[in-house]
């Protein structure tokens, strides 16, 4: 009765969200349902992380179904300006969380991990392998999250014009048939399972790499129904906004507005080079912003279905960079902080 509880708040949210014209309804309007029930009505919500992975099975699945071969031969060219581009703007992003420690006085390798564009519990992870105030990292982690998941497709869609009320769940992907058959889709779900302890996450990577990889030789796949997808937002919304609370970021005190700053400052950098990134290339505009944009996955290719972007090269940009972030920078700071100790004094 609880998760039917939770369910039925997040749904009604996200469908005032969505009638309220916001970009990505169903998952804001979900997070914002969960923090509401919690912090205002003083009830317990029910977001069993299962659900939010089946989420995610789904979500990824809808992605790989935008795949062709033609997205393959169109994102080559770009994978190696693309890369320079991430590497100089998570640099940036770096340095300028060092400097905020001349005021602030966090320790260096606390700031860098909390205000890098990554994965929470990799960041909180690869942090407390360096002795940094973990609870700081989750707390700033928060704010950015928040920052990010809100503003970026908000601007996005605004900026250019795009039709906010159209839901992403209704754009199925063009090329899907309607009399394939759904038994495929096993395979997706196996990828998932197949990868769940090998790569961050798994649950939507995996079946979008099973997905694109038989959209593109073929295999004749159906369309997946709108309301399977809006479930699939609004679970997984429901478990971000679980792990959410107005507390933790309370307990940020006086410093969360600087990360939330440097939150702000980096959205502004990604969309300056996402601007550069369409001029030099014949990328649109909107697939150029949101695959250099420091979002999540599903958060970035749910706002280029709903702007008119290509979900299937924002989802590849975005996937080389989240493996970027995910796998190599938590790496390197990691051995830049041993090899340089002084580096990680507090200023």
């Amino acid at each position: 009765m609880r998760v039917l509880e939770t369910y039925i708040v997040a749904g009604l949210t996200g469908l005032l969200f969505y009638h309220l014209h916001s970009p990505i309804p169903w998952m804001l309007g979900a997070i914002t349902g969960m923090l509401l029930w919690k912090t205002v009505v003083k009830r317990k919500v029910a977001a069993p992380k299962a659900l939010s992975n089946s989420g995610l099975i789904v979500l990824g699945t809808y992605f790989g179904l935008s795949f062709t071969k033609e997205t393959l031969a169109t994102i080559a060219p770009y994978i190696v300006p693309f890369l320079a581009v991430a590497v100089l703007l998570i640099a940036i992003n770096i340095l300028n969380s060092i400097a905020v420690t001349k005021w602030t006085h966090i320790d260096k390798v606390t700031s860098v991990f909390a205000s890098v564009p990554g994965g929470l519990s990799e960041m909180v992870a690869a942090s407390e392998s360096l002795n940094a105030n973990t609870a700081l990292v989750t707390i700033f982690q928060t704010i950015r999250l928040l920052t990010v998941v809100f503003l970026v497709p908000s601007i996005v869609v605004y900026w250019l014009n795009g039709n906010a009320a159209a839901s992403s769940a209704t754009a199925q992907a063009a090329a899907a048939s309607s009399d394939g058959h759904y038994a495929w889709f096993l395979l997706s779900i196996f990828g998932a399972l197949l990868l769940r302890n090998v790569i961050p996450a798994a649950y939507v990577v995996g079946p979008l790499a099973v997905t694109a990889a038989m959209h593109v030789f073929g295999v004749n796949l159906p369309s997946l129904p709108a309301w399977l997808i809006i479930l699939a937002q609004i679970s997984v919304g429901m478990n971000m906004g679980n792990r959410i609370t107005l507390e933790d970021i309370k307990l940020g005190g006086k410093f969360g507005w600087v990360y939330f700053l440097l939150a702000l400052v980096l959205i502004a950098l990604s969309f300056g080079c996402g601007y550069l990134f369409a001029k030099l290339t014949n990328l649109p505009l909107a697939t150029a912003l949101l695959s250099l944009a420091p979002g999540g996955l599903v958060e970035m290719v749910l706002t280029a279905q709903t702007v008119g972007g290509d979900p299937a090269i924002v989802s590849s940009l975005q996937f080389v960079r989240f493996l970027l972030v995910i796998i190599v920078v938590p790496n390197v700071l990691k051995w830049v902080f041993r090899k340089f100790p002084s580096m990680a004094e507090t200023s």
